[in-house]
């Protein structure tokens, strides 16, 4: 990880104006807002920091400003007590929707009016925090704590030195507690799932061991094929785990799409579930088999091994399973990672037969390891991944 050191201290990367702030007394703090404004993987790897800063202001109001796709994690997050939805502008990608003046300063209003004490903006390496810090600037917010390399002024009151590129998301986001005084308290992923959603799940489950396959993801350059999926569903089930199919309501179709490609009466679609009910399916099953996507950081949460169809999207030691055992299935390729939303080629990096991963979800059905353990595992031929 990245050093931190005090003014007049040269650290590569570090830029002569970061680094200055020091450790915040969150025992006195009344309110607090955290920002993960993008997916449902990504608010799942702020567990941990979450975890951290609630023992650090146990007698503070925490919120979370989230996505609305983001935001359907938070009733599985008891460390928070509230969460402010909003399709950020600093999240959207240029043409897909024009930024709304209004919106943003219905926002800053909505924000300022809170009365926040502390703003943690986390981040991933290449998200930049200055946008939303300059919104807690605006609405008063006395302390703004933020990640960047790029010069940002006095926007935030502690701006910190992040640590490489590559660090785990789990652990960027402790990184930013630590430079404020907030010692970790594990780094693992957790989710609570509430009675009444366990309850839906076993009513939507089979009453013997089974998988659950989801096969969707945020952007198609992470969705392995839905006839593949298909296949390994199909020779999962033949091999006698019965496999569940299920995402949200917009994967309806690739849903049904991949339970048809199965032709089989063991391979059966899910109707759209609320995510806590989706993540109790999980919690239940023998395995799951996912993309790089929600569902193998929800499989990850609630420790059900996992399959996981890996493109080189993303560099796997940034956001692989750490909490449960994991098989990243994948092919290196020399344009990985490429943060690309489609591929511009012809999907090389997830050129995966299905009977490999179909192979990889039934070595993983079983009994479940002991909590606690790094478990992703390292085979040949698949994406490799570094302990």
């Amino acid at each position: 990880m990245a050093v931190t050191a005090g003014p007049g201290t040269a650290v590569p990367g570090q830029h002569p104006g970061a680094d200055r702030g020091g450790p915040v007394d969150l025992s006195t703090i009344r309110r607090v807002l955290v920002v993960r404004a993008d997916n449902i993987g990504d608010v799942v790897t702020t567990t941990p920091a979450l975890r951290a800063l609630r023992a650090a202001a146990p007698d503070a109001a925490i919120d979370l400003l989230a996505s609305p796709a983001g935001s359907a994690v938070v009733p599985m997050i008891p460390e928070l007590d509230g969460v402010l939805v909003t399709s950020a502008s600093w999240q959207q990608l240029p043409g897909a929707s024009a930024a709304d003046e209004h919106a943003e300063r219905a926002l800053l209003e909505r924000v300022a009016v809170a009365g926040y004490d502390v703003l943690l903006v986390f981040t991933s390496f290449s998200q930049s925090p200055w946008p939303v810090a300059h919104l807690g600037l605006l609405a008063g917010i006395g302390t703004r704590v933020a990640h960047s390399r790029e010069f940002g002024g006095a926007v935030a009151t502690h701006w910190v030195t992040p640590p490489p590129d590559a660090t785990h998301q789990v652990d960027r986001a402790l990184h930013l507690l630590a430079a404020v005084g907030v010692p970790h308290r594990g780094r693992e992923t957790a989710l609570s799932v509430p009675a009444a959603a366990r309850r839906d799940a076993a009513a939507l489950a089979p009453g013997r061991p089974f998988a659950v396959l989801a096969p969707g993801a945020s952007c198609a350059a992470r969705r392995y094929p839905a006839q593949r999926f298909g296949a390994a569903a199909a020779e999962i089930a033949r091999a006698g785990l019965p496999v569940l199919v299920a995402g949200s309501e917009p994967e309806t179709p690739l849903v049904a799409r991949v339970a048809a490609a199965a032709g089989q009466p063991d391979v059966t679609p899910v109707p759209p579930v609320p995510l806590p009910v989706f993540t109790a399916l999980i919690a239940r099953a023998a395995v799951a088999v996912t993309n790089n996507s929600g569902g193998m950081h929800l499989a990850d949460a609630v420790r059900t091994p996992v399959a996981v169809t890996y493109a080189g999207t993303e560099r796997p030691e940034e956001l692989r399973p750490r909490g449960t055992r994991a098989t990243l299935l994948g092919r290196p390729v020399p344009c990985s990672p490429c943060r690309q939303l489609t591929c511009p080629f012809q999907h090389e990096c997830l050129d995966v037969p299905p009977g490999e991963v179909a192979a990889a979800a039934l070595a993983l059905a079983g009994p479940r390891p002991e909590r606690g353990s790094d478990f992703t595992e390292e085979i040949p031929c698949l994406v490799p991944v570094k302990p």
